[in-house]
């Protein structure tokens, strides 16, 4: 195993930075460029969680910089192994001059993800803890680091183990069967007791599954389609909640012909808003693609802001509604009437078509006027739960697929039971929700998976 070494806080940002080296020989190499300011403070002879004070020499024996060095010994570490972390300045050039001298002494320098990859590999974390480290890296919402904290800690990790290890007991039970299956009489897995399991277990993992759509939207953002005729402002209000010029905006009709997404943090929530192409008859052929792109944002989308431009006749928008309506089912709809500032509030037209549950607000995209209310409007029909550190949300797309997968196979095995199926049958649909329950934690998983995962990590990971 090779002694890596990379840069684990991000360039430019504060006054230090801190570099690890993670592996068999890090106190020797860290030792070659290292001088303590008290003789005999070697970092191969300190205990560890120990800081020690001192310079980092280069390969001309002129002084890099003065530096802290912290030991951390295996298996007590971060990757459980020998770790040596040198806080230095926070200049670039000090740390490349560090990471050069400790290349030139031994080093390599570590692959993005490498170094909760050896974590992984040396069963400091399971493979869900692994991911979550990324997730919480990369969290930019209360809710966004609120799970990934709580996944990392192993609250997923126990519930799959305690649903395995109780499948293992009955597989086990179902297998002795078999070895004696010259003996039909014989049933050492009580199937009473094997079909109340798997009614728990199937309800456990479906609502495991059922939760991912709270988790997607907690850790994407939750989709907001902004839909409307062409011209109705769609553009410029997705630019005043952005508060970029993200749109170009024109009075030209047609303009936007394709969808243009970009996110936001309102109230500790991540919201995920999609600009669509205006929605009209066209002989166009690009902006007939854009409008199909728009129908297909506005079925994924969980909320839909409906725009309205005031200015125009209620006739035309109102049959623009009846060609969208369905597509509407199910999803929360805000009604924002466009150009309030530009009618009386006196004029706001009374709509003839059905919008129960819907909330209306009367909006200026242009002028930004109520819209602080139009997002304190999307937090209140977000419908995200209130969530604590104790609840067990899935939010990885891998896990959910593999979730998916065991419901699959435990639904299989209560049809069994309750069709009365030969036991070697019951005993492959287990092993087979056993597989993809432990392949959520990294027991079953493949190096192709394990490189997908850590390749997109950062480097100093």
């Amino acid at each position: 195993m090779s002694t890596i070494c990379a840069i684990s806080t991000a360039p430019g940002v504060g006054g230090i930075a801190v570099i690890r080296v993670s592996g068999p020989d890090a106190f020797r190499i860290c030792d070659q460029i290292f001088r303590p300011k008290k003789a005999g403070k070697s970092l191969s002879t300190q205990k560890a969680y120990t800081l020690t004070y001192g310079s980092v020499i280069g390969n001309d024996d002129e002084t890099i910089d003065e530096v802290i060095a912290a030991v951390f010994r295996a298996p007590h570490s971060f990757t459980g192994e020998d770790t040596v972390e040198i806080t230095c300045h926070g200049s670039t050039y000090i740390q490349q001059q560090i990471l050069q001298s400790l290349i030139s002494c031994g080093c390599r320098i570590a692959q993005p993800g490498e170094y909760t990859q050896r974590a992984f590999m040396n069963g400091k974390m399971d493979l869900s803890q692994a991911e979550a480290v990324a997730d919480l890296i990369a969290s930019t919402s209360a809710g966004q680091h609120r799970l990934a904290l709580s996944q990392m800690r192993g609250g997923f990790s126990k519930e799959l183990a305690e649903l395995r290890n109780q499948l293992l007991h009955f597989t086990s039970l179902m297998e002795l069967e078999l070895d004696f299956s010259d003996h039909e009489e014989l049933e050492f897995a009580d199937r009473s007791e094997l079909r109340t399991l798997a009614d728990h277990i199937e309800q456990v993992i479906s609502k495991l599954a059922q939760s991912f759509s709270v988790g997607n939207a907690i850790k994407n953002g939750i989709p907001v389609a902004i839909i409307g005729e062409t011209n109705a402002g769609k553009s410029t209000l997705l630019n005043a909640l952005l508060n970029e010029d993200k749109a170009i905006v024109s009075d030209i009709h047609g303009t936007t012909r394709d969808v243009i997404e970009d996110t936001i943090n309102i109230n500790g929530q991540l919201f995920r808003f999609i600009d669509t192409a205006g929605i009209r008859e066209t002989s166009d052929t690009i902006e007939a693609l854009g409008i199909e792109r728009s129908f297909k944002a506005l079925d994924q989308a969980q909320i839909v802001i409906l725009m309205y431009d005031l200015t125009r006749d209620l006739k035309d928008f109102e049959a623009f509604y009846q060609e969208i309506a369905p597509r509407l089912a199910n999803k929360s709809v805000i009604l924002a009437m466009n150009k309030c500032d530009v009618l009386p509030a006196s004029s706001l037209p009374a709509f003839s078509f059905p919008t129960e549950g819907w909330h209306q607000i009367a909006i200026s995209a242009k002028g930004k006027l109520h819209i602080a209310e139009l997002q304190q409007l999307l937090t209140e029909v977000s419908s995200i739960p209130n969530l604590h550190q104790s609840d067990i949300i899935v939010t990885n797309a891998r896990h959910f697929e593999a979730l998916t997968h065991a419901l699959g196979a435990i639904q299989r095995v209560q049809e069994g039971l309750n069709s009365g199926l030969s036991g070697d049958f019951i005993s492959q649909d287990l092993r087979e929700c056993i597989f993809h329950l432990s392949d959520i934690v990294g027991e079953v998983t493949t190096d192709q998976v394990l490189q997908n995962i850590f390749q997109h990590f950062c480097i100093g990971k």
